[in-house]
């Protein structure tokens, strides 16, 4: 029986281990969250030079033009790709959450626009708008 060193084998495994990418990931989710913030912020900016409107106004109208365009870039394929470059730094903005309720909807399209796109159109959003009503009604109570 031959005699096993420890300090030997972990030097075999470290040499053989593939490199962390940890930190490119980060940097990459970081550029790309900044990114789709600032293209945010130049829309609200946009909003508030062109109309006449009030911040409220031009918070809703700044959501709802993001939440339009990430389902839009998740309809023609783009947003995948965002994705799967950037990880969490394409999920963390309002656009990754329209991209969690606009994806399921386009998998199961085949199985009819009631079956399918309605029934996982909310299958994430879903829990998402359950919990955030429930805890406004609590919030409210207290």
């Amino acid at each position: 029986m031959e005699h096993f060193d420890a300090k030997a084998y972990q030097k075999r495994v470290n040499e053989r281990m593939p490199k962390s990418k940890t930190l490119l990931y980060c940097f990459r989710a970081f550029w790309t969250c900044g990114l789709i913030c600032c293209i945010g912020q130049a829309i609200g900016d946009l909003l508030r030079n062109l109309f006449v409107l009030t911040t409220e106004q031009i918070a809703s109208g700044t959501a709802i033009i993001l939440v339009f365009l990430g389902a839009l870039l998740t309809g023609i394929g783009v947003y995948d790709r965002i994705g799967a470059y950037a990880g969490a730094g394409s999920v963390v903005p309002i656009t990754g959450f329209s991209n969690s309720v606009v994806a399921p909807a386009i998998e199961f399209k085949q199985e009819g626009y009631v079956m399918g796109v309605g029934a996982k159109l909310f299958s994430l959003a879903g829990p998402v708008l359950v919990y955030g009503t429930c805890t406004s009604i609590l919030v409210g109570l207290l």
